[in-house]
């Protein structure tokens, strides 16, 4: 069986799924503001706040790890300057901070960004940053597995929506930069 259309299907009986264009509401502004730099069809559904963290969201769905990307934005510095990143990581992995994106943006020292400067700077909700609408000064790193996905689920900027687009429509943004082996796979 097609999992895009276990996915869409799944979600479409439960939620009322419908073009994030004709939606706004449904999403941060910073994120309804950028959907126009996004080649592909983006969808948009309301939840309930409480099942805003990955696992529950998939627990409620009945949809596995494969049918989602988690956003982690992470930070370092070299030579005084900041490097900051948006890795988009499927549900089943993580990004791989230690090693391969602190490479990519050439620090001695990578970390999370703080909860307070992440959610002060995207201007999105804790638990519903997502890659669309980001300040144009952090790079995208997509994991190659979120790239080739037929569709997945990923924050909308809100704890209240999430939004669902294919793996091409993510690596479309500007500045997207697609990665192999950005995450490794959780044991």
């Amino acid at each position: 069986m097609n999992t895009a259309l276990t996915t869409r299907s799944r979600l479409s009986a439960q939620f009322d799924v419908r073009p994030a264009a004709q939606a706004p509401e449904l999403m941060a502004a910073p994120t309804a503001a950028a959907l126009p730099t996004v080649t592909g069809d983006v969808e948009v559904f309301a939840i309930d706040p409480e099942i805003a963290d990955t696992a529950a969201l998939l627990s409620a769905t009945g949809l596995g790890p494969e049918t989602s990307a988690n956003c982690v934005l992470v930070a370092g510095a070299r030579s005084g300057e900041e490097r900051i990143a948006a890795c988009l990581v499927l549900a089943d992995t993580r990004a791989d901070v230690n090693k391969r994106v602190k490479k990519l943006l050439d620090v001695r020292k990578a970390s999370f960004l703080p909860m307070d400067r992440a959610v002060g700077e995207s201007g999105m909700e804790y638990g519903g940053i997502g890659p669309i609408g980001l300040p144009g000064t952090y790079r995208i790193l997509i994991d190659s597995r979120v790239a080739e996905a037929d569709e997945l689920i990923i924050g909308s900027g809100i704890r209240g929506s999430k939004l669902l687009l294919s793996g091409a429509a993510l690596a479309s943004l500007p500045g997207a930069e697609v990665i192999e082996g950005l995450a490794t796979a959780i044991a």
